[in-house]
């Protein structure tokens, strides 16, 4: 009498993929929140740093110039203070505009 080779094993059982949905489950629910969190974070310092950057360029036209650039700050774009253009609040791509009674965009 012949035997039969025993049947290889095709696939994963129900189980198996439960538990590695439920894995991938709680690995995202750890994860997504601290992505999400460290975009905000990241915005916020590049904003930080643009508004540092426009303060220091609106110094130097006054130094240079002896007047203040105007609110909407194209006179900086204007005399290469910025080559590559003015830069944008991060997230909206608002402008940032000078507060003219202090000098200094907000």
């Amino acid at each position: 009498m012949k035997r039969h080779a025993p049947l290889s094993r095709r696939g994963f059982s129900l189980m198996e993929l439960l538990a590695v949905v439920t894995i991938l489950g709680i690995i995202a629910a750890i994860v997504v929140p601290r992505v999400t969190t460290s975009s905000d974070v990241a915005k916020q310092k590049v904003d930080a740093h643009n508004r540092a950057t426009l303060n220091s360029a609106i110094e130097r036209y006054y130094i240079n110039t002896g007047s203040w650039p105007s609110a909407n700050l194209a006179e900086l774009n204007v005399v290469s203070y910025f080559p590559d253009g003015l830069p944008t609040v991060p997230g909206t791509g608002a402008a940032y505009t000078m507060n003219t009674t202090s000098n200094r965009v907000n």
